[in-house]
């Protein structure tokens, strides 16, 4: 994936925003495989025409998106493997930003989730998109079984298996009406205390 060369003027760029921040309300609400182009342009005031100016396709617009939510989403991944975490504050540091990416790029998420399931390409996206948390899970729990923590467990399979929730969690709590009433603090709070349960626990013997 690549990005496109930003725009040369000023109300290039603020119109080609107008339609993304557009396009976002309309996915959100719709999904990426409802929404039409006559949808989009009519959220952002503009006309259809004036859409096809900065976007070929629905396609061409979710693969520019798609980009800018990979490389933030690695950015968000990077900042939760801090060294000198406790592993309850790792836990959460990594639930936080798998949340906080789910808030601020629900519609990226949305679109390329959706059509991975039409679309070999988008599928190769949305696989990139999720190695990464999963790589970074993968290596946690590595060391927490240096440190005699899930014996016996596939650090690989527990990653994935951590992943899928974190996102079919924070799926269903942001989309639709989801975004307005959502706890932002009990919802992390919620997810880093299984992350934390499932990675940093120790087999007890039963007496």
């Amino acid at each position: 994936m690549t990005a496109r060369v930003e725009l040369p003027t000023a109300r290039g760029r603020q119109t080609q925003a107008a339609i993304d921040a557009a396009a976002r309300t309309v996915i959100a609400r719709k999904g990426i495989l409802a929404a039409t182009i006559a949808d989009i342009a009519a959220e952002a005031g503009r006309s259809t025409a004036s859409y096809y100016n900065y976007y070929d396709s629905k396609e061409a617009m979710v693969r520019e998106w798609a980009v800018r939510f990979r490389d933030e989403a690695r950015d968000r991944v990077i900042a939760a493997n801090e060294p000198g975490l406790s592993n309850a504050e790792r836990a959460h540091a990594a639930a936080a930003a798998h949340w906080h990416t789910y808030r601020h790029r629900l519609a990226e998420i949305i679109a390329v989730s959706q059509l991975a399931m039409v679309s070999d390409d988008f599928a190769q996206y949305w696989a990139e998109i999720c190695a990464l948390p999963i790589a970074l899970i993968t290596k946690m729990v590595v060391q927490a079984q240096g440190e005699g923590y899930c014996a016996g467990d596939d650090p690989h399979l527990i990653a994935v298996a951590l992943v899928s929730m974190l996102n079919q969690f924070c799926y269903t709590q942001l989309s639709g009406t989801g975004a307005q009433t959502a706890d932002d603090d009990a919802c992390i709070a919620t997810l880093a205390a299984i992350f934390h349960r499932t990675i940093y626990h120790k087999e007890t013997s039963l007496p």
